[in-house]
């Protein structure tokens, strides 16, 4: 039989909890909004929330990352889409979820100003634009080449230095 928390226990795991319960609400708010046609705004205000919780919070970051991922599902996603030759590709499909962020934004910070690499991604990367956005505003631009629905290429540029 399992033994009950501790006074002490329950105190330091409030904090933590009312986070997860606050990160709830969050989302519910986020899609919300996204189904209310305010998908720019919630996909803005779910990347800001990943960011500020990545570092200290991956769990919970990875949730609001899900969230922007249900965002920009074709069903909310409204930008036009262009067709562009192709510059060096990075193909992340084989990698699994958690990982292929993580390589983007490593690969995107070495691009030089005006340079460009085509994500290929099994699924639509928006979510990686309003991250962008997040932590480094102005700085990235992303154009689909094509948009699913088994692949999607979208090109993203270094428009300016950090």
């Amino acid at each position: 039989m399992a033994e009950a928390p501790s006074a002490l226990e329950t105190k330091a795991d409030a904090p933590v909890n009312g986070l997860r319960s606050l990160n709830r609400l969050l989302i519910r708010a986020l899609k919300a909004l996204g189904d209310e046609g305010q998908t720019d705004l919630a996909c803005r205000i779910a990347a800001e929330a990943w960011s500020l919780l990545r570092t200290e919070r991956p769990e919970e970051a990875e949730k609001l990352n899900g969230a922007l991922h249900y965002l920009t599902r074709p069903a909310h996603r409204k930008e036009k889409e262009t067709s562009m030759s192709d510059p060096q590709q990075l193909d992340v499909r084989a990698l699994p979820p958690p990982q292929r962020h993580a390589l983007i934004f490593a690969t995107c910070g070495k691009l030089p100003v005006g340079s460009a690499v085509v994500l290929v991604n099994d699924h639509d990367p928006k979510p990686l634009y309003y991250q962008f956005e997040a932590e480094q505003p102005g700085q990235f631009g992303c154009e689909y080449v094509e948009s699913g629905p088994e692949v999607w290429r979208v090109r993203i540029t270094r428009k300016k230095a950090a």
